[in-house]
């Protein structure tokens, strides 16, 4: 019994420091440990045979022996119970022989214990079976459990990386969008100040993206996006300073990085996202405008770094689309005023900031006025804002409208009160955005109506960058003018977007020969009015020439044919007292000299 038991022994050390982390053969360690125990129960059951057929033994030592091999059984049925069989055979081996041997001992108090031992170990087989059942039963629930709360954590966590996707990626491009880059950035910045290191902010806009959505479509956009970003992800080393701002912006943080290096990465940057795109057949390009902030020179918030990043950007774009623009003072300075500007635009009417002059416009035969040009002023606290500064900002925010309707009501009125004494027009620009208006032919007849002015009386003056937009729309629009009696003309001709078969579609009235021709009557700026002259006759419209300043500048424009002249030689724009008064003779208003 000893030396089995130190074999069981040995083998169990075995098993532990060998075995036990290596991947083994498991039913190969089972099959040893039933052996092993079985033979043990064996053993135990020989020996108590022993001890039963001795004659030496007594009643105490054999009790005491048949006590001992009982509780080892029923120790057994709970010890051996993740092996169902070998725990009822081990119960069994140890109490059966024994029992049956004191059966047949021929000693009646014997024979009862025997009997005792029999239906004992018939119990103790039941219930070494049913612990067993039931263990089995406990590990199964337990994996059972174990594979539940796996595939709950798994779920969490698929939860977890879900709700950190939502909350800091973007969906369509998967790079960090705003939220998680502000919170990298502001790491970054705080590591920048500790370092004494420098770090730059790139504000990347891409250049005719929508003309991409409205021509094709915005699942081709949206290929774009994510090309672009993947190509963005390749010239960032770190991903986390990388994010798709909104729309087809992105920013980029770059550290310890000046001025000159940020300016590097940047037209890299341009120079990448400018390859050409090609999905469906369709090869697509688009550009890049890039805007630069620095830390620490501009700012050490990460909000304000990338506010001015984006207004370097956005003055970068209207200066010269992609292109790269560092922020500085002037820059700051400039973009408050105009701020300042619009601000005070959106107002001016309802304050009564704004004014109209007027330049008259004379016949270049008898130097009559036959009409003046509506130019409008705007005071704003004791500054004169010049018209070149205010308009493009009433078009960029959409004021443009509002005030352009005012200037045609103004107008209107106010020439409405010249036609009582003579027939003089009165000439008002307008721009791109009012004739795109569909309700602007209504807003004319409006105007029109209130003043009791006559249509041929009112002339509308349009640019050439008109010409940019929908043509098709354009000469509806100049035709329902044309049709209530409006002549229309287009202004500052020649500067760039005209040609003679847009000319023939729109079919206007009036052509004005843009001041710059005028200035250079004495190179080439002749030939083009010549040419102009030319085409203008074929055409049958009329030619107004704008910017005289000298005597010369008239007479040579006069021998080239030109219908009407108009400039500081003769006058320059009037206030209404002035126009007043020059009209207020019976006979037609003239002018011969300059004011």
């Amino acid at each position: 019994m000893t030396s089995l038991l130190l074999i069981r022994l040995l083998d169990w050390r075995v098993w532990k420091h060998r075995e036990q982390a290596t991947a083994f053969n498991g039913k190969n360690a089972t099959r040893r440990f039933i052996l092993g125990a079985n033979i043990t129960a064996v053993m135990w059951s020989i020996y108590i045979l022993k001890v039963i057929s001795n004659p030496l033994s007594g009643d105490i030592d054999l009790s005491t022996h048949i006590i001992i091999i009982s509780a080892m059984a029923g120790g057994s049925a709970t010890v051996l119970a993740g092996h169902k069989y070998t725990a009822m055979a081990y119960a069994f081996i140890l109490l059966a022989p024994p029992s049956v041997g004191l059966m047949f001992s021929g000693i009646y108090e014997r024979q009862m214990l025997g009997i005792l031992g029999v239906l004992f170990g018939i119990v103790m087989v039941v219930i070494a079976k049913k612990n067993a059942e039931f263990t089995a039963q406990a590990v199964l629930l337990k994996n059972q459990n174990a594979v539940l709360v796996h595939h709950m954590e798994e779920k969490v966590e698929q939860r977890t990386h879900t709700i950190y996707e939502l909350s800091n990626l973007d969906p369509l491009t998967g790079l960090f969008n705003r939220t998680a880059f502000l919170q990298h950035l502001k790491l970054r910045l705080l590591e920048a100040k500790q370092h004494q290191q420098s770090l730059a902010v790139l504000f990347i806009d891409l250049d005719g993206f929508k003309k991409i959505n409205d021509a094709i479509g915005h699942d081709t956009g949206d290929q774009v996006l994510n090309n672009t970003a993947q190509r963005l992800k390749h010239l960032c080393q770190n991903h986390q300073l990388l994010c798709r701002w909104g729309g087809d912006e992105f920013l980029l943080a770059i550290e310890d990085c000046d001025e000159s290096l940020a300016k590097d990465r940047s037209n890299e940057i341009i120079q990448a996202l400018s390859a050409a795109y090609t999905f469906a057949n369709n090869r697509l390009s688009v550009g890049a405008t890039v805007g630069i902030a620095l830390y620490p020179q501009h700012s050490e918030n990460e909000h304000s770094l990338i506010r001015l990043a984006d207004t370097a950007m956005y003055a970068q774009k209207k200066r010269a689309p992609s292109t790269v623009g560092v922020f500085s003072d002037q820059l700051e300075k400039q973009i408050h005023r105009e701020l300042l500007l619009k601000d005070g635009l959106s107002q001016a009417i309802d304050k009564h900031q704004l004014s109209l002059v007027y330049q008259p416009i004379i016949d270049a035969n008898d130097c009559q006025v036959v009409s003046f040009e509506a130019l409008l002023r705007w005071r704003l606290n004791d500054e004169m804002i010049p018209p070149d500064e205010f308009i493009s900002i009433a078009e960029q925010y959409g004021l443009i409208r509002r005030i352009g309707q005012w200037v045609l009501e103004q107008a209107c009125q106010t020439a409405s009160t010249w036609a009582q004494r003579h027939t003089i027009a009165i000439c008002v620009n307008v721009s791109v955005a009012q004739l795109e208006d569909d309700d602007f032919v209504e807003i004319v007849s409006t105007a029109l109506q209130n003043s009791q002015l006559a249509p041929e009386l009112l002339h509308i003056e349009m640019t050439e960058s008109v010409f940019t937009s929908d043509i098709g729309l354009l000469a509806e629009q100049i035709k329902a003018l044309q049709d209530i009696g409006v002549k229309v003309s287009i202004d500052d001709f020649g500067t760039g977007y005209s040609s003679l078969s847009i000319m023939q579609d729109l079919a206007v009235n009036v052509v004005k020969i843009d001041r710059s021709f005028v200035q250079r009557i004495d190179t080439n700026g002749y030939a083009i009015i010549t040419a102009v002259m030319h085409m203008a006759r074929a055409l049958n419209y009329s030619v107004v020439a704008e910017g005289i300043e000298t005597q010369k500048q008239m007479q040579i424009l006069r021998s080239l044919g030109v219908d009407y002249l108009q400039g500081y030689y003769f006058a320059k724009p009037l206030a209404i007292e002035q126009v007043e008064q020059l009209i207020s003779s019976e006979q037609a208003p003239k002018l011969s000299a300059e004011s």
